[in-house]
């Protein structure tokens, strides 16, 4: 079951906190005149919020994309210095180094 924001049609989704979510619905009870004058308000808070979440969440994935490249670099870094370590040593064994 999905509410509706104050002056729209558009639904108030999970995305929204529950305050806000509770928040709508007590506007919603209030008479036409009063809800009238709140119902902007609460509309931008509702979108600021939503907006924010989305923001936090892509936020939040391009931190766990970096920590995977991150790991995958580490791993570069190690298996080069590994074959930097096997060369140097084969070097030494031919007395080129």
């Amino acid at each position: 079951m999905q509410k509706t924001t104050i002056g729209s049609n558009k639904p108030v989704s999970d995305e929204v906190p529950q305050e806000l979510r509770e928040l709508t619905a007590a506007i919603d009870a209030l008479p036409a005149r009063y809800r009238d004058t709140v119902a902007p308000a609460l509309t931008r808070a509702v979108e600021c919020s939503t907006r924010r979440r989305r923001i936090l969440n892509l936020v939040q994935e391009a931190l766990s994309q970096l920590r995977l490249d991150m790991k995958y670099l580490v791993f570069d870094l190690e298996a080069t210095r590994r074959e930097r370590d096997q060369y140097r040593e084969m070097l030494e064994k031919d007395g080129l180094l």
